[in-house]
């Protein structure tokens, strides 16, 4: 991006994901990863265990953003397609390579390196192979395209082999003032002369509920952080105007 801001998009695939049977943790796991590299994920989409659909999804991201994440579809079973279509996606050819054969025949010295699980060493041609300190089957790279595991666990071991191939833009910072007991229709007018104000700044509000009460979280992002300073002072203001006491939450990025 021109502004020094590089973008991301993460791709989930997996039918387990459509039908509601798992609950996505990755997405959060790539954001909060790669948001301190300057680095923020600004899309993401669902897709099932389809060459098809892998290829339609992938190639409507990879061309659109700096990086794009995908999750899941290189284990050893049959449902297992991603590489097979990233290989597509690229006009590339796909087939067991000997470094990802080797790691493999290392790992599963004790047992047998079966046509089932040989299936994790088939890389596209070119592509960069991505360490897994977990359960050793590699990942991969290929143009801007990580290709990572599915499994919370191994896909959050293979970020970091994947963060040296990443060139990280400026970094995007967050500010959070909590209001207890505000509502966002009381905020809303305020808080929106405060981002016309500051176009260098995106403005939020995200109600909450809890055995407490109510409120609202007002959130402030920028990578100009004179602006971002400012825009919050205004925003705690604000939070004062209304009768609350207003309170800065910590924020991981």
């Amino acid at each position: 991006m021109t502004d020094g801001r590089m973008r991301a998009a993460v791709l989930l695939i997996g039918d387990e994901l459509l039908s509601g049977r798992t609950q996505d943790v990755n997405l959060q796991a790539i954001a909060k990863f790669l948001a301190p590299l300057g680095v923020q994920v600004a899309e993401a989409r669902i897709v099932s265990d389809e060459i098809p659909e892998i290829i339609a999804g992938l190639n409507a991201l990879r061309g659109r953003y700096d990086y794009v994440f995908t999750t899941g579809g290189i284990g050893p079973t049959h449902d297992d397609k991603t590489a097979d279509a990233v290989a597509e996606a690229f006009g590339v050819g796909i087939d067991v390579r000997a470094d990802a054969r080797q790691i493999l025949e290392t790992h599963y010295k004790s047992g047998p390196l079966n046509e089932a699980r040989l299936r994790m060493a088939r890389i596209p041609d070119g592509a960069i192979l991505i360490d897994n300190p977990v359960s050793r089957a590699p990942g991969f790279m290929i143009g801007n395209v990580f290709v990572m595991a599915g499994v919370p666990s191994i896909m959050r071991g293979m970020l970091l082999g994947a963060a040296r191939h990443i060139k990280g833009g400026v970094v995007v910072e967050t500010r959070t003032v909590r209001g207890k007991g505000l509502r966002e229709g009381d905020l809303a007018e305020g808080l929106k002369a405060i981002d016309d104000k500051y176009p260098a700044v995106s403005c939020g509000s995200y109600p909450w509920f809890s055995a407490e009460g109510i409120g609202a979280h007002l959130v402030a992002r920028s990578a100009d952080i004179s602006a971002l300073e400012a825009a919050t002072g205004e925003i705690v203001a604000l939070v004062r105007s209304l009768g609350v006491d207003p309170e800065m939450i910590a924020d991981a990025s």
